[in-house]
Order: structure tokens, then sequence, then C-alpha cells
């Protein structure tokens, strides 16, 4: 018998039993719409840390108190290390040689008020002019601030787009005045809408020259410095030791002590979220798997069954010349269309689930996790319909046309 012929007489056999059939599919409906689903969310919470909260260009390095912190041990000991300060940052801007820029910026959270509206906790980030060019930063009007204004600790802000909602809900912010503490902050610029992530609103946030949060709000030198090489992402590494042997050299660090400083970087960065993520993705994608075993017990339970309800639909068709393969391959299609038909509800349950989640959260579906999910169904039924198949092909034709 031919493929078709084939596909027709297990689509038949399916359609008498519809019920059966569509309770059979759940097993590997739940399991093929996990997968997909947590590949989406996964897959979309990398793209969002990529592109919109991993705002480091790939060839920008950043030196500060603490760096990646990984467990608590890590943390006690990065507590005791002096900050990073302002002075560091200007040393090494005039001492690095394979430094093309050296930035800096300091973190500070205050209220802000703009006439009777008054914004708790906003978080006040002062930066070195060049920071602009070495991070991502889009403005959706406006300028940055210029050098001159950092040198001269100018009181201008470029706004946060959730700042800009509270306080200016329906004009333009531009050339208007915030308070912070009683200064007045002449708002110069509007950053980008940047959304939350993981529950941290990123655009409540001011922009401001670093001169200004440290001479007037906050009198501290802490601060976070920003390197990028002469040669692009080739002279990361040779910058690195470079800058490294400078603060070593400032702090008087033993050459055999650690260093008193943690490093930062785009590809770090993402390396350390990538690896959080894998262990997420490696649970889920084992509890899919079970749900996809037990599928493949059920449709192969079920086959069985079918084996023994058709053993003399078998005989007939063994009588009238049909071969022990078209009997193993009729059952194995009929298992795969099965399964198939499973892994395209899953898939549709999956995207469905992903669309809701993006509301709240990152999630993405694209055609291959679609193609993964439908395969992985595919041969899940092929799986489940060998024993059964191999059972159906070895009924004796005798015994099976006198079965009743």
């Amino acid at each position: 018998m031919t493929f078709p012929e084939l596909a027709a007489v297990a689509l038949a056999a399916l359609r008498r039993h519809k019920l059966r059939s569509a309770l059979t599919l759940l097993g590997v409906v739940f399991g093929v719409a996990t997968v997909v689903s947590v590949i989406s969310i996964i897959s979309g919470l990398n793209s969002y840390v990529r592109e919109r909260v991993l705002n480091l260009n790939p060839d920008v390095l950043v030196f500060t108190k603490y760096g990646i912190i990984r467990n608590r041990i890590e943390l006690v000991l990065a507590r005791k290390r002096k900050a990073m300060t302002l002075r560091e940052a200007r040393l090494i801007e005039h001492e690095c040689h394979t430094c093309a820029a050296v930035g800096a910026a300091a973190i500070h959270r205050d209220a802000v008020h703009a006439g009777p509206v008054r914004v708790p906790d906003v978080e006040i980030q002062g930066r070195t002019a060049n920071l602009a060019f070495m991070v991502r930063m889009d403005l959706e009007s406006g300028r940055s601030f210029t050098p001159a204004e950092e040198e001269h600790a100018a009181p201008v802000a470029v706004l946060g787009a959730a700042v800009k909602d509270r306080l200016f809900p329906t004009g333009n912010p531009l050339g208007r005045t915030v308070y912070v503490r009683g200064y007045p902050l002449r708002v110069v610029g509007l950053a980008a809408r940047q959304g939350e992530f993981l529950g941290q609103n990123r655009d409540n946030v001011i922009l401001t020259p670093i001169t200004f949060v440290q001479k007037i709000l906050t009198g501290s030198d802490e601060v976070s410095i920003y390197v990028r090489p002469r040669t692009g992402v080739a002279g990361l590494e040779a910058m690195q030791d470079e800058v490294r042997a400078i603060l070593r050299s400032i702090r008087k660090t033993p050459y055999i002590a650690e260093d008193p400083f943690g490093i930062l970087g785009a590809e770090a960065v993402q390396t350390l979220w990538s690896s959080l993520t894998t262990g997420a993705f490696s649970l889920m994608l084992v509890i899919s798997l079970i749900s996809l075993v037990v599928g493949a017990i059920v449709i192969a339970n079920i086959l069985f069954v079918s084996v023994v309800e058709r053993t003399l639909e078998i005989g007939i068709r063994m009588a009238v010349g049909a071969r022990r393969r078209d009997i193993r391959r009729q059952f194995l299609i009929e298992a795969t269309l099965l399964a198939g038909a499973g892994g395209i509800a899953g898939v549709a349950l999956a995207s469905l689930a992903a669309l809701l989640v993006n509301r709240f959260f990152p999630a993405e579906i694209r055609p291959a996790f679609a193609l993964i999910g439908i395969a992985l169904a595919l041969v899940t039924g092929l799986i489940a319909g060998i024993a059964p198949a191999a059972a159906a092909a070895r009924v004796p034709p005798i015994e099976a046309l006198r079965y009743e």
C-alpha cells in the first residue's frame, strides 16, 4: 500500500473514536505547550536583556566595588573593598595608553518634585558627559549634557519617561524645572522609554552631570568607572590588563593579593544571565519531558487496545494481500498523526500563553519554536507506536479471521 492509502486508513480509524483520540492527545499537548512556552519566555528574556537591560556597548568594561556577585561569600568580601572614586577615574584617563575613553557614573536616590507634584525614590544617575557615547542611551527628545556642563556641575537633567509622566503628564518637559532637595534642575532632554524588568521600573530615573551629584547632593566621591579601548573589542583584554595594573598601583595592592575591585562587561553579564536562564530552562524541560513520556505511554496503551479491537480487520486486510510491513506502517502512521495533532494543539496553546505572558514579561514566539514543538511531538508518537505496530504485524492471519 502507498503512503497516502495508509494515511487515509489511519485517519479513518482515528475518526471512529474522536473522544478517545482527543483524550489521548492531552499528555502530548501539555508537554509540547510547556516546552515551547519555556523556550519562548527564555528567548524573550534573553533578547530583552541583550537589547534593553544590558545597555553596555560590547567594547566597554566597568570597574566597580562589587563586580558580579555569585554567592554570599563574594558579597561579604566585596563589601570590605574600598569604593572606586572619581579621582581614580581621572588618573586612569591620564595614565592609560590603550584607553580611548574613560567615564564614570554615580547613583543617588532622592525625591524629585515640580510644583505640587512630588515623585519619591527616583534614581538620580550622575554621569560624565562622555558616558552617553559609551552606553546605549536613546533620547526621545532634547539632548544630553555637555563636558562644559559636567565641569561646572551645571544643574541640568535628562528625565526618564516615568518621571516625565508623573511631573509633566500633558506638557513638554524640555526647558522646564524640576527640584531635588530644593536645588533646581533645568530639563534638557527626555530619555526613550525602556519599560519594566523583573518588577523594576527602568524609567524612574534622572540623568545629571556627575559633578552635580557629588558636589551638591551627596558629597561622596564613589563611582563606577567605564573604560573603552582604542582598538574596539579586539583591544579589551590589553586594556583590562593595563587598567587593572593602574588601579592596583594606585591602591598599593600586593602582588599575590586579589584585585580590590570587580570588573563588568557586556559579555560577562550576558554569560551570567544565560547561565541563570539555562538552569530554569533545564528544570522546566525535565518537567515537560515527563509530560511527553506520559503522553507516549498513553498513546502506546491506546494503540495496544486498538490492535485487540481491530484484530478481525487486520486479518481481513492481510488475507486480501496486505503485508506485515503495511500493517506496521499503518499503526506507526496512526501514532504519528495522533501525536502530531497534539503537537499542533500544544504549539497553539503555547502561542496563546506567550501572548498573554508578553503583556507582563518578555516572551517571543518564532517559527523555529513551533517546528521544534511539532517535531518533538512526531518523534514522541513514532517511539510510542513502535511496540503496538510490531504487535499488530505479528498477528497470524488465520487466527485474526477467527477472532470475534
